[in-house]
């Protein structure tokens, strides 16, 4: 399989007034198109800033990032906001759900900037609900759900763009095991049924054991 995602010799470096923490060094890394991966690692070991390289919302201090050949260190900020709207869907620890609107206006945000008709947008919001489970859900409010069904109702908003890519970031370390479980085997699901390539940065072994490949990051580097 060719690589979707490709890395070579990525650094990222950040400043706290004059000095430089560089939390990323000379890092290779290719993952195949329909990979399912974990990250691992201690706090301040760059998981998160590896997720954040790879999903567009940070640029390389030094390097190359490519997905799908395209080069994000080579775009504006603005080029890579278009690019991560049609490529990248995001799913976070904390839900990020917007309290006054149902489930189903959440899911249907990242589509207000498509070129769809209302109709569309419901629909394809609904579609995704449906995927996660949660189809009659759709005019409850996130206080009316539970964290599980939450965190569900992110994964259907993180696919309803139909992405190459979605990126988690501790999708279950709010969630109780049972519901951490639920969650886990929708991710299985969206990997192998809708062939979707997931990057999933996480502490729980249980978590990451779902995962076809597991890496370990340590102060930067690949171990």
């Amino acid at each position: 399989m060719s690589a979707l995602i490709k890395l070579e010799k990525v650094g990222k470096t950040y400043f706290r007034g004059k000095e430089p923490i560089e939390v990323l060094k000379d890092l290779d890394l290719e993952m195949p198109e329909g990979a399912f991966e974990a990250l691992m690692g201690p706090s301040g070991s760059g998981k998160s800033t590896l997720l954040n390289l790879i999903a567009g919302l940070d640029s390389v201090t030094s390097g190359t990032i490519s997905v799908s050949g395209v080069n994000l260190g080579a775009m504006s900020e603005g080029q890579r906001a278009h690019w991560r709207s049609q490529n990248v869907g995001f799913i976070f620890q904390t839900y990020n759900l917007l309290p006054v609107l149902t489930a189903a206006e959440n899911v249907e945000l990242p589509l207000l900037l498509a070129p769809l008709s209302s109709a569309e947008r419901k629909t394809r919001s609904l579609t995704a609900l449906r995927a996660v489970g949660l189809e009659e859900r759709g005019h409850h409010r996130p206080d009316q759900l539970s964290g599980g069904q939450q965190q569900r109702v992110a994964i259907a908003r993180a696919i309803v763009t139909d992405p190459k890519i979605i990126v988690a970031d501790e999708p279950t370390g709010d969630l109780d095991r049972v519901s951490a479980n639920q969650i886990l085997e929708l991710l299985v699901k969206m990997n192998k049924e809708l062939k979707k390539t997931i990057v999933m940065v996480t502490h729980d072994p249980a978590a990451a054991e779902r995962a076809s490949i597991v890496r370990h990051l340590d102060k930067g580097q690949l171990t």
